[in-house]
């Protein structure tokens, strides 16, 4: 939602400015200039991207422009999971521990949070570790490299949208000169007829300059930014995992192990050690029950 107020208080000033110093707004509206400009840049996302980076990039757009990154309560949701979790893998056996695991869609634990379950990447990350726990040959360190090896793979791989439109957007500038010198190349085949004609061609033109410059530095680069933020919050749940299981390993009681997953919860998300207290201790013990 910030991104659209943002966009038009950019538009607004910026039209408004360019109609209170005499500007006329027909000037600016030139399809071809855009079509040059919005084709060109679309070629080339296409060009430098797989299909699946290209899908992803419109499901990163539409996370950023609707705020789609976990807020408070789905980092509680998920303290409370571990927690309850955590529970049966310290009081049960493997093989009732396994049958959370091997069919989360099917556990009580998981289905208590639909959300989290409904995230396959985040199921996964939980129950493949989880699995390594309870087999109980890996020790601590070996799990953390491999948490740490993973996280950087995903991290590569959720932030593929955020690379690939800070590209085209660091090249639509010149992408708005391309389009102003085939619109010059135009005017030039106009010499003959008068200066309002010419004149109109060469505004024209111009257009595309601006357009590019615009494109880029108020819409692309600031949207490729809130891409960024909004997946990289999305990842510090994985990070939250890793911590609360690696702190389970280490000995800690799964209360203590999911304050250190709350550690990791960025400040402004972060809830109370009372919530999560109040959270897992309820929540937790209604799940696994």
């Amino acid at each position: 939602m910030n991104f659209v107020i943002g966009l038009a208080i950019s538009f607004g000033c910026m039209l408004g400015g360019y109609v209170a110093i005499g500007g006329h707004l027909h000037t600016l509206m030139q399809p071809y200039e855009f079509l040059i400009l919005g084709g060109a840049a679309l070629g080339i996302f296409v060009v430098q991207n797989p299909m699946p980076v290209i899908k992803d990039s419109g499901s990163a757009i539409m996370e950023a422009i609707l705020s789609k990154g976990p807020k408070q309560k789905d980092f509680l949701d998920l303290l409370t999971l571990l927690h309850a979790l955590m529970r049966e893998m310290r009081g049960k056996s493997r093989g009732e521990v396994e049958a959370h695991i091997d069919n989360p869609a099917e556990s009580p634990i998981f289905q208590a949070h639909p959300k989290i379950l409904a995230n396959k990447l985040l199921t996964n990350f939980i129950c493949d570790y989880a699995r390594l726990i309870i087999i109980g040959t890996a020790r601590a360190f070996e799990i953390e490299a491999l948490m740490d090896e993973e996280i950087q793979t995903l991290t590569y791989d959720k932030l593929k949208p955020y690379n690939s439109l800070t590209s085209v957007s660091d090249g639509f500038p010149a992408l708005g000169i391309v389009a102003a010198v085939l619109g010059i190349i135009h005017a030039m085949g106009a010499l003959d007829q008068g200066p309002e004609v010419l004149g109109g061609l060469i505004g024209a033109s111009l257009v595309g300059t601006f357009s590019g410059i615009f494109a880029s530095y108020g819409i692309l680069g600031p949207l490729a930014a809130l891409i960024k933020t909004t997946r990289t919050k999305m990842l510090r749940q994985f990070v939250l995992v890793k911590q609360t299981l690696l702190a389970y390993m280490n000995g800690a009681m799964p209360q203590i192990a999911v304050e250190f997953g709350r550690k990791t919860i960025p400040a402004k998300e972060r809830p109370t050690i009372d919530e999560v207290e109040s959270e897992t201790t309820g929540g937790g013990e209604k799940a696994a029950a």
